[in-house]
């Protein structure tokens, strides 16, 4: 047992009705975004939030069977203890971090810092292994993408210093 409310950890059907609902709002973002994008019929055929509206509504009706169905059955297992949890947040959030990131400092410099960082924190690396790598990988990356199929990666303030 943990200190955790006296459970192991959240229940199955906690987490089922967590995403469940999550779903459902990703539907309701997506019939509101279709509402302005318009759903009618226009001069050359459907407007662009028409088949997106439906696909929403789709969704949400799905989430709200699925919801039903997740109060209705209870196994009373536990979906994962709080330490299973932690490691997977251990992931989880350094890489929405990243991912947050690219757009303000670019994708060599984040990926510069994000790989340093788990090979150091999770990996245990020493720091001439970590050192070599975070900045092996994006040069390498830049240099195929970039320099050989021409490709542009997202750029921040000191990949335009650098004139990259």
């Amino acid at each position: 047992m943990s200190s955790h409310g006296g459970s192991a950890g959240p229940s199955h059907k906690a987490v089922e009705a967590g995403v469940t609902l999550a779903i459902a709002l990703f539907g309701v973002i997506v019939i509101i975004g279709s509402v302005k994008a318009g759903i009618n019929w226009g001069a050359e055929g459907p407007r662009a939030g028409f088949f997106p509206f439906y696909v929403g509504l789709l969704i949400v009706a799905a989430s709200a069977m699925n919801f039903r169905n997740t109060l209705r059955e209870d196994d009373g297992g536990v979906f994962a203890e709080w330490g299973q949890l932690r490691q997977v947040m251990s992931v989880v959030v350094p890489t929405a971090i990243y991912v947050g990131a690219l757009p303000f400092i670019g994708i060599y410099l984040a990926s510069m810092i994000f790989i340093a960082w788990f090979m150091r924190w999770l990996g245990k690396y020493g720091w001439l292994t970590v050192t070599a790598v975070a900045i092996g990988m994006p040069v390498v990356t830049y240099l195929i993408f970039e320099r050989w199929f021409m490709v542009p990666l997202p750029k921040g303030p000191v990949e335009e210093w650098l004139g990259l």
